[in-house]
């Protein structure tokens, strides 16, 4: 029997379908096809090309394994989980613990801090290479918390200070040459967390004594620090990432714990726990790519573990070259840095080395023939 071929211009009903009744083959006219999206395509045609969109920067919140072409650097990129590794970096002027940081790998301020007795009002500026001795703060403090977003934007705030011996509420702000008082907590505390930028930062948890612990979370304009819904589980010496509406608090004690807690701008949730227990860790990253590298378990000894968050549940990462606790950190999970620390709190040596994170989940890479 032969082939029968049959025209479908009768076949085209209302909105430009076809009858789905007959057996039909032909051409279908352009102006009967709908320009839509397509799903569940298993294979391109050659004639198509590579389906690789070309675009003057790079996708804001790309999915993983997503791969483009970035006209303005002429490069093909792809967003996709890259192995962590730890590097060492300058080291700081002054070896100490329990200091606020704040900014970036190439672009980091840490502050206070302690060494043993002696309570630090000194100031360190990171370019990415080395420290440099930068103004010192007005109130010599340890277990500060800090925020913002470069070494010449931040703010500190909170901390156990020397004299009189309490746990103060100062905030003081940096302008990248001096260090001005500002608007201070609600809640004098020491060993909270802290994140977001000078203008709109986050504060959360820590201690007026040990081991008492707090869930009170505050949030601040650049000037005024207001009091919003506390985390569920009152904790110190946690580690904090993301920023003033989009924050990730994590670890912490007493009891030391795992516990995770998402912040939305307006409540924290109960999240994936990290893989193990620790307290004072160094956090940084964003929400959903955070980092806590280093802290203590039990007793005291520092870890050298380091463990990332993509937003759901945590991974274990590269370790780092040095166990430590209480150090500071910064950056992204991309581009991470951590500084000081003490390798036991109380007895071990207090550090001033630095290590520097590269990789550590998902990430934007330019991609390259090897």
């Amino acid at each position: 029997m032969g082939t029968i071929t049959r025209g479908i211009a009768n076949n085209v009903v209302t909105g430009g379908k076809l009858d789905g009744t007959d057996g039909l083959s032909g051409t279908v006219s352009a102006s009967n096809i709908a320009n839509a999206s397509l799903t569940n395509i298993t294979s391109v045609s050659p004639s198509l090309g590579f389906a690789v969109s070309s675009v003057a920067s790079d996708p804001v919140s790309p999915t993983e394994g997503q791969i483009w072409y970035n006209t303005t650097s002429k490069t093909l990129k792809g967003y996709q989980n890259v192995a962590a590794s730890w590097a060492a970096g300058g080291s700081l002027g002054t070896a100490s613990y329990s200091r606020g940081t704040a900014g970036t790998q190439t672009s980091s301020l840490t502050f206070g801090g302690t060494s043993g007795p002696a309570y630090n009002a000194n100031s360190e500026s990171y370019n990415g290479t080395s420290w440099t001795s930068t103004p010192s703060l007005n109130t010599g403090r340890f277990g500060t918390a800090g925020a913002g977003a470069s070494n010449t934007s931040a703010v500190a705030f909170g901390g156990y200070v020397a004299a009189p011996t309490t746990y103060s509420a100062a905030t003081e702000l940096f302008n990248g040459s001096s260090w001005t008082n500002s608007g201070n907590l609600n809640t004098g505390r020491a060993y909270l967390a802290g994140c977001g930028i000078q203008t709109a930062a986050l504060a959360f948890g820590g201690s007026s004594s040990p081991p008492s612990t707090f869930a009170y979370t505050e949030s601040f304009n650049g000037s005024t620090w207001t009091v919003v819904n506390a985390l569920n589980t009152g904790r110190f010496g946690l580690g904090g990432a993301g920023n003033q509406t989009a924050a990730l608090a994590f670890g912490g004690g007493p009891p030391r714990t795992s516990a995770t807690e998402s912040w939305n701008g307006s409540s924290w949730t109960t999240v994936s726990s990290m893989p193990a227990i620790v307290q004072n860790t160094a956090g940084f990253g964003i929400q959903t790519l955070a980092v806590s590298a280093g802290g203590a378990n039990v007793p005291s000894a520092g870890v050298n573990t380091t463990n990332v968050y993509n937003g759901t549940s945590w991974n274990s990462s590269t370790n780092l070259s040095t166990a430590r606790s209480s150090a500071g950190g910064a950056g992204t999970n991309a581009a991470g840095l951590v500084s000081g620390g003490a390798t036991n709190l109380g007895s071990g040596p207090v550090l001033s080395s630095t290590e520097e994170l590269t990789g550590g989940g998902l990430a934007t890479k330019t991609l390259t023939v090897s």
